[in-house]
């Protein structure tokens, strides 16, 4: 009777090994922590993503006079003229079309785009190029190239 107990021993043993020590060979040999993962272009903490993106809200509505300053309308506006960059016409007029509903400048998604393309072709390999641009030129639609190539890695978030 001592016996047939025995025989199970050797499988609770590899059953132990299986879902014990089994996943860890099947980890990839990268033992960098989650912060260290995270792709280039994006902030290691959320907290201070959420407050980057506040205080461009508070920037835009203190230097952008009239309606184009309010909140809703640099969202949507900025928003618009990504989607326009990025040749998404039929999104980007949809969300035209919220803008103007909330009475938005149409005006100011004009020259803002018109900033975007004067200032010339936007680096596809980093991801946070183009809103930083889009917010330089929301800014300051007369932005000149040159300040626009220096005005987007200022507002760029910290990296470590």
């Amino acid at each position: 009777m001592v016996f047939p107990c025995l025989r199970f021993l050797p499988i609770a043993a590899c059953a132990a090994f299986v879902f014990v020590a089994a996943p860890a060979f099947g980890q990839s040999g990268d033992t960098k922590t989650g912060d260290q993962q995270k792709p280039a272009g994006q902030p290691a903490d959320p907290a201070r993503d959420r407050q980057r993106k506040i205080d461009e809200f508070v920037e835009a509505r203190r230097l952008v006079e009239g309606a184009a300053g309010q909140h809703e309308c640099v969202w949507l506006g900025r928003r618009v003229v990504s989607l326009l960059w990025r040749d998404d016409l039929d999104t980007a007029f949809r969300h035209l079309d919220l803008y103007d509903r909330f009475g938005c400048p149409g005006s100011h998604v004009q020259v803002t785009f018109r900033c975007l393309v004067r200032n010339g072709n936007i680096d596809p390999k980093v991801p946070e190029s183009l809103p930083n641009r889009v917010h330089a030129c929301w800014i300051d639609p007369s932005l000149q190239p040159s300040a626009a190539a220096s005005a987007a890695p200022a507002t760029a978030p910290e990296k470590r």
